[in-house]
């Protein structure tokens, strides 16, 4: 394998968007856990943080599974169109974000969301769907968000359709999950997880653009012995990912792969949002974080049951978007992705777009996906 091929992987599955910061966010008082999609607290959202065409809009706190099946605490917002329902109620979109950060203070329904995410939802609004919008366990609720933990994600965006139909009785059974970058490997995981784990729902499909995926396969290359990727991007990456998996699997030794500088950056990205972590990671390069590489130890066992996407579970229609110029999720990585799935027998719908980047692929998908997502509505 070439160092510019290695490279290229781990470029892939550390790089995701969404740099927003935002203040912080007390966590909500304990109480008893409930059934999953049981509605903790429910408040209006200021209208600061609403889709354009939303006409009414709540931020709820609710009971989740952890993917060891613990129950957890979620957060996220609902958004319904202006307007009058149609018989039967609002088709449901539960959306699953890309990268913010993994601290309190990143969680989207305080936040908000970057202008690309706005403007991308606000086309589904105007289609007529109501978007539930998880913010993924820990993001605004007690405990480390375990990141890129695929089952975790994908529990917290199903339930966020069970507590949003709760509290919200113009909301419909029927949904489907769209997502991008690390919500769009989310989404994969729902899509294989969905009718199983929510039955009583209406599961129809799911869109994941720019889809996280091979995390583990391109991370084995990641150690000392790296050459130097001069981006910050991607060492701000490697510390959510070190510290997802480390919240997803407390017993993970983490510090044994951290040089004291790898140890410093890691502990600062509990609460840096993207952005500010980014500064803090410039000039330094992603070989310098670690004393040993990540193909030894424990790291690759301990990470593929988290973060390894579903080979099977895909009993709904599955649409997947990629641009050719994503260097965020190359197209190499999402290709293995589709063919790991056609090998398990699943055929889902695979859209490339020429000369797209990460973020101009997931634009450029609408002329797609809404179309298809109108099918599944049908």
């Amino acid at each position: 394998m070439t160092r510019r091929t290695v490279m290229t992987l781990v470029s892939a599955a550390l790089l995701a968007t969404g740099p927003l910061a935002g203040t912080a966010l007390a966590d909500p008082p304990a109480t008893t856990a409930g059934a999953p999609g049981t509605v903790v607290s429910d408040e209006a959202l200021p209208q600061n943080l609403w889709i354009d065409g939303t006409g009414s809009a709540r931020r709820l706190t609710y009971w989740t599974l952890d993917a060891s099946g613990q129950p957890a605490l979620s957060s996220g917002a609902i958004f319904i169109p202006a307007g009058t329902p149609p018989p039967g109620g609002w088709p449901v979109l539960s959306w699953e974000h890309g990268t913010v950060g993994i601290g309190d203070d990143c969680a989207p329904s305080t936040a908000g969301r970057a202008d690309r995410d706005m403007g991308f939802l606000a086309t589904w609004m105007k289609q007529g769907y109501a978007i539930v919008a998880t913010d993924y366990i820990g993001l605004g609720t007690p405990g480390v968000h375990a990141y890129l933990d695929g089952r975790a994600e994908a529990h917290a965006a199903i339930d966020m359709v069970r507590a949003a139909r709760s509290a919200e009785d113009s909301l419909a059974a029927k949904w489907v999950a769209i997502g991008q970058s690390q919500g769009g490997g989310a989404t994969v995981f729902t899509a294989s997880l969905a009718t199983g784990y929510a039955p009583e729902l209406d599961y129809r499909g799911a869109v994941a653009t720019g889809p996280a995926s091979n995390i583990v396969d391109a991370a084995q290359f990641v150690g000392p012995q790296l050459p130097p990727i001069p981006s910050s991007h991607i060492t701000a990456y490697a510390t959510y990912v070190m510290n997802g998996l480390k919240a997803a699997r407390p017993d993970f030794d983490l510090d044994s792969y951290l040089t004291p500088l790898g140890k410093q950056l890691v502990t600062e990205a509990r609460t840096l949002c993207f952005t500010p972590l980014a500064e803090a990671a410039n000039g330094i390069t992603l070989n310098q974080l670690f004393s040993r590489s990540l193909s030894e130890g424990d790291f690759v066992a301990t990470a593929r049951p988290v973060m390894d996407v579903p080979p099977t579970g895909y009993d709904r229609p599955l649409f997947i978007g990629q641009g050719t110029n994503d260097t965020d999720v190359p197209a190499p990585l999402t290709a293995k992705l589709v063919a790991d799935l056609v090998a398990n027998g699943n055929h889902p719908e695979v859209h490339v777009y020429p000369g797209k980047d990460h973020s101009g692929a997931m634009l450029a998908s609408l002329a797609d996906s809404v179309p298809f997502v109108a099918r599944l509505f049908a």
